[in-house]
């Protein structure tokens, strides 16, 4: 159907009064007519009448569209191929809505009202309830340090206090910033573990100031404490055995089975973590106080950090002209009212030692173990390298500074600690090999395209039309996908010997806003998969390396998702599983006998579906197929010949450094000799 507006033919002059007898009337002249547009005649309406028919001709033409754009989107959806829909295969239910979860070991952590809950990983069964605080807890991280489990939730006023599992116990550590004074109190923002649970940060905010606070953890003295705790658990028993009478059995409820092998023991204290570091903002540019560059190389200590914008020496009186010139340039962008600068955030990494990072030769790190704190502030270009072996006593200062061209706006450290990605202001993303101590590359992003988060894929490959995991190491070759502001995704390829290669995995949403990405979680158990959460509330697993949906996971009819532009869930790093938090439709919601709604968390497992057990058949390619070259082309002989003169270069790397600061040491000795003969003189 389509709007025609056809002329009409109307009489020049005003319209007379034909008489009654035919022949009197007047012969009609086609000169005595004229076509007048129809919309002419509706503009010499009055006020209002002319603005209403206008407004309802424009709803009529927006109202068309709509029609037209939903019948070719019914369309369209008719010959598409929807993707297999799997339900969860368990459900727990809460009486108030969970806020966080986390995944460590066999073991999901949820955290909700006044505390949080412990659940088996595998049937989704509750193992304790710990409910001690007097508000929800918002977030909460659970690292897995070996035979023991630390955890750290935070509540809704900020405090975030550390919890040690082991075996049967819940040991409370400490509450990092819980003060008396309830005017002093600081507020938590976001916290890292190291991998291997050496060190936390946490970066707190109170009295309109923000720090980090950086803290060695003393986990072989926390497992020595809860052993010993358990032995004498254990004795005491052997001495006074439980008796169980006919009433008492009775009164054991179901849960009190699941829960009866766990209990929180509060009044066993274990050792504090050490706070070793508290690194604040960078201070704004000022003017060196030095005279000369004489005095410069004498009194400097490293070179570390010059050439970057950290450690300069202007004088003050250039960073007056510079002022100067620059309110002169701006002075009518400047005269406008000024808004308050936000406090400046930090996102921060635990580094193990390699040879890109610049440490002092009397340091010695364990292998494994992180031993440079990396952090980089908002509206910064600097990334700073610290070193975690030093004591609260020290100067404060990074011991590195990489520069970047652009403010860094996002950044990811792989679970290996290998790999680094900088993300800029700019859509520039620097790729960076920790392990062998060289970048990957530089890749940018397309136009119009910034980064929103990075998420690094454990490194497949694929072989016979299928994504397989390398059974051997894989050196200097990374996988990550990078949700972009504008809701598109991306995948980034980098490998040593070729320049990093970026393709186009989800365009960006134009008309249908709700199928826009809001969250992107990879599944470590599935080769090149990563799970995609839509704004609607869809969650599909798709291969990245076909950039094709291979299944959706979608909670029961009677469900939906809480809030799906923000899901909350978790996937575990070592067993094919995921939780979603779902919520009951309002016309159909549970209750149980107190009135209190049911929220569900649903579980699913990658292993129970059957569209999937055939990648988990055949997940990993053995080592001697990966040198087929007609199979792999990338394996060439030249290739390798190229990889084995980095090796080499990378050795001589090491060394360079050593005279490197050999240099610099007759270099200050030598400023010092002229400085004292210019005194002389």
């Amino acid at each position: 159907m389509q709007k025609m507006n056809l002329p009409t033919l109307t009489r020049k002059g005003p319209l007379e009064v034909p008489s009654p007898t035919e022949k009197d009337w007047p012969d009609d002249n086609e000169e005595d007519y004229v076509f007048k547009d129809p919309d002419q005649e509706l503009d010499s309406l009055p006020q209002p009448y002319r603005m209403i028919n206008k407004l309802v001709n424009l709803l009529f033409d927006r109202s068309w569209e709509v029609i037209e754009e939903r019948n070719a989107l019914r369309e369209a959806k008719s010959s598409w191929i929807q993707p297999t829909i799997y339900h969860p295969l368990a459900e727990i239910q809460f009486n108030k809505m969970p806020n966080c979860m986390a995944v460590s070991q066999d073991y999901v952590f949820i955290g909700g009202a006044k505390g949080f809950s412990i659940y088996n990983l595998y049937n989704a069964k509750r193992i304790y309830v710990w409910e001690k605080l007097k508000v929800d807890v918002t977030s909460i991280w659970a690292t897995d340090l070996g035979n023991e489990i630390l955890i750290a939730p935070v509540d809704e006023m900020g405090i975030i206090r550390l919890f040690c599992f082991y075996k049967d116990g819940l040991f409370l550590v400490k509450a990092i910033n819980e003060v008396d004074d309830t005017s002093k109190q600081t507020t938590c923002i976001k916290m890292e573990i190291s991998q291997g649970g050496d060190f936390a940060a946490f970066l707190l905010q109170g009295a309109g100031e923000v720090w980090l606070d950086v803290y060695k953890l003393p986990k072989e003295s926390w497992l020595k404490e809860v052993e010993h705790a358990q032995l004498t658990l254990n004795a005491k028993k052997k001495v006074r055995p439980l008796q169980l009478t006919q009433s008492t059995f009775d009164s054991i409820t179901s849960d009190n089975l699941e829960m009866e092998n766990i209990c929180f023991k509060g009044d066993i204290k274990l050792s504090l973590p050490v706070h070793i570091m508290k690194i604040k903002p960078p201070k704004p540019v000022t003017g060196t106080t030095f005279k000369s560059p004489l005095e410069v190389f004498a009194k400097i200590e490293d070179c570390y950090g010059l050439g970057s914008g950290q450690n300069h020496f202007i004088k003050d009186s250039q960073w007056e002209q510079q002022a100067e010139i620059f309110n002169a340039s701006y002075k009518k962008y400047l005269d406008g009212a000024w808004e308050e600068e936000p406090l400046s955030m930090a996102t921060f990494h635990f580094l193990l030692n390699s040879c890109i990072i610049a440490m002092p030769p009397e340091v010695k790190s364990p292998s494994g173990v992180a031993c440079v704190l990396g952090i980089h502030w908002t509206r910064s270009h600097n990334f700073f390298l610290y070193s975690l072996n030093r004591t609260l006593k020290d100067k404060i200062d990074p011991e590195g500074v990489w520069p970047c061209a652009a403010p860094i706006a996002a950044s990811r450290l792989s679970c290996s600690s290998s790999y680094l990605v900088l993300a800029c202001e700019d859509g520039v993303l620097t790729l960076w090999d920790l392990a062998k101590g060289f970048p990957l590359g530089v890749v940018a992003l397309p136009e119009g395209c910034f980064c929103q988060s990075i998420h690094f894929l454990k490194y497949f490959v694929v072989h016979k039309g299928q994504n397989m995991y390398p059974e051997g190491p894989v050196i200097s070759q990374m996988k990550c996908v990078v949700l972009c502001t504008d809701a598109s995704l991306h995948l980034v390829t980098a490998n040593r010997t070729q320049g990093p290669t970026i393709s186009v995995l989800v365009e960006r949403p134009i008309k249908h806003l709700d199928e826009a990405i809001c969250a992107v979680a990879p599944v470590p158990a599935l080769p090149g998969m990563v799970l995609i959460f839509s704004s609607n509330g869809s969650v599909c697993l798709m291969d990245v390396a076909k950039a094709e949906v291979i299944c959706a996971f979608a909670p029961p009819r009677s469900h939906h998702l809480v809030v799906p532009w923000k899901p909350v869930f978790v996937v575990s790093l070592h067993h094919p599983c995921f939780f979603l938090q779902g919520d009951h439709p309002g016309e159909i919601k549970s209750t149980d006998d107190d009135g209190d709604i049911q929220y569900p968390v649903f579980y699913f497992n990658f292993e129970a579906y059957p569209l999937l057990q055939n990648i988990f058949k055949n997940c990993t390619i053995p080592q001697k197929d990966l040198t087929d070259t007609t199979a792999f082309p990338q394996a060439l002989p030249l290739e390798k010949r190229c990889a084995h003169l980095l090796e080499k270069s990378f050795q001589k790397l090491e060394k360079s450094q050593v005279k490197e600061q050999e240099h610099w040491t007759r270099l200050r000795r030598y400023s010092l000799l002229l400085q004292r003969e210019s005194f002389k003189k």
